[in-house]
């Protein structure tokens, strides 16, 4: 994996974990334990471009939930 090459030709997967969170991996290599390809593959500038678009909110999902849960809270303890 030629990582800094421009000369890359590896296609890459674009994978996601349990908490949301992004990134690359050589197609033809097993995905690390906990991650998943999500189905778009490509150049390395190609999935990085993807992740870009769809990645917008990069807090993990276990902070997203507990902030919703926090400002539920807040909201129904202010009469809201």
């Amino acid at each position: 994996m030629a990582w800094d090459d421009e000369d890359d030709k590896t296609i890459y997967g674009v994978v996601i974990n349990h908490e949301e969170q992004y990134w690359i991996w050589p197609k033809e290599r097993e995905v690390p334990l906990g991650w998943k390809f999500v189905g778009k593959f490509g150049t390395k500038k190609e999935c990085l471009a993807y992740i870009e678009e769809v990645w917008t909110d990069m807090r993990p999902l276990s902070l997203r939930k507990k902030m919703e849960e926090m400002e539920r809270q807040i909201r129904k303890d202010s009469g809201g």
